[in-house]
């Protein structure tokens, strides 16, 4: 009995040293957790970095701050930046990335810079001739604080923004603060690796498709594997979320750009978003968007829709021209969120059945940079099985996990 006790003394012992070890690596943003807990609370909602102020208003005070934000910078019903001002933070700019700082602005439409009416800040453009800040847009600034709402798509031009924010910061040795949101589709990886010499505004970065990382687990990752500029290292920290984890089913409370206006349109995004490259439409234009797809000239499916001008959507592809195709809008949340995949078989059968091939890919490299590489729409064209295509992401994926696991906050689904 007294061997029994004096073991188990020695065990707690040793446990709370471990868990001791583990909460103080774990207080450094960039040090490499040591265990993580799925933090789920049954009944509760997931808990953005923005809403947890008193764990980043002290940080903030009495320095000269700028904010990356747009329309999903929200704590409940109120803006970061309305919240910054009001505990008495001096915010000097906002930084504005694609879709403006309101979020109404079309796709690949360019912002122009200019004044917040309600708060007078300057807003600089991050989507327009300059997407990258200059040392004159951030003279005067003593950190930088960054809030976007991801969907955890590679082609999804925030972790962009991202990128060259930190680039651009510890190129003049200014912090960055990122306030971290939940991925609604940080529940899987997959999709091809990105080749390095197809690298544009919609993708950076060697990873694939979906990468299963929030938007600070992501920043860490740039940092630390040196993907910035000339391996540059920015002064970062990350205020990460609470009650979430890579399992969670996360319904974002505001549509984060103009053409994703719901959960089942960001689950099908990674799937869909490769048609952008080619003449059909994902329903840009209509109240569908992201969850039809069609052409004018396709010949399958029976469901017919009329992209048309409107706000988010100035100048959508195939405006005023009736498109047949398919309707996805009826998929069930629940099946898309469980399927942990990209689906190439809308791509896949739409070109098989599609009458005019060599029309179907835009003569732009615009398919080419989604995908990362030339290789899908060789692929597709020659005829390649989804099993064929697949297997020749899987080094590239497995390589990336081996990467990705390094810079998690979140317990894992793997």
């Amino acid at each position: 009995m007294v061997k029994l006790k004096t073991f188990v003394v020695i065990h707690c012992l040793l446990f709370f040293m471990f868990l001791a070890c583990s909460q103080k690596a774990g207080s450094d943003p960039n040090s490499l957790p040591q265990t993580k807990e799925a933090p789920q609370v049954i009944g509760e909602r997931p808990k953005p970095g923005a809403e947890r102020v008193g764990e980043y208003l002290p940080i903030l005070k009495g320095k000269k701050i700028a904010a990356v934000v747009n329309h999903t910078s929200m704590i409940g019903g109120t803006h970061l930046v309305d919240s910054l001002i009001k505990s008495g933070v001096n915010l000097v700019k906002i930084f504005a990335p694609e879709h403006g700082f309101r979020g109404t602005a079309s796709d690949g439409e360019q912002i122009k810079d200019g004044k917040d009416q309600k708060t007078g800040l300057p807003i600089i453009s991050l989507y327009g001739k300059n997407k990258k800040p200059s040392p004159a847009h951030l003279e005067g600034v003593e950190l930088v604080v960054f809030d976007i709402q991801d969907v955890g798509a590679r082609f999804y031009t925030f972790i962009s923004t991202l990128s060259y924010v930190m680039e651009a910061c510890a190129e003049q040795s200014i912090p960055v603060l990122v306030l971290d949101r939940p991925n609604p589709n940080g529940h899987f990886v997959d999709g091809p690796v990105l080749k390095n010499e197809f690298a544009s505004f919609v993708g950076l970065h060697e990873v694939p498709v979906v990468y299963g990382m929030t938007i600070g687990e992501y920043a860490r990752m740039v940092n630390g594997e040196g993907w910035l500029s000339n391996g540059i290292k920015s002064q970062l920290e990350v205020i990460p979320c609470q009650n979430y984890d890579h399992n969670t089913r996360y319904e974002v409370l505001v549509k984060p750009s103009p053409n994703l206006p719901n959960l089942r349109a960001i689950l099908l995004y990674p799937s869909l978003c490769f048609f952008e490259g080619t003449v059909v439409s994902i329903g840009r234009g209509t109240d569908k968007q992201f969850q039809v797809i069609g052409a004018p000239k396709a010949t399958n499916g029976e469901f017919k829709f009329t992209p048309k001008p409107m706000e988010g959507a100035v100048d959508p592809p195939q405006k005023g021209k009736e498109c047949r195709g398919f309707d996805l809008s009826g998929l069930s949340v629940d099946s898309l969120f469980a399927q942990r995949r990209i689906d190439l078989q809308y791509l896949m059968e739409f070109y098989r059945n599609y009458p005019d091939k060599d029309g179907f890919f835009l003569k732009t490299a615009h398919f080419d940079a989604l995908a990362g590489s030339n290789e899908l729409k060789q692929q597709i064209i020659a005829g390649k099985t989804e099993k064929e295509i697949r297997a020749g992401w899987e080094t590239g994926i497995k390589q990336f996990k081996e990467i990705r696991k390094k810079y998690l906050l979140y317990y894992d689904f793997e």
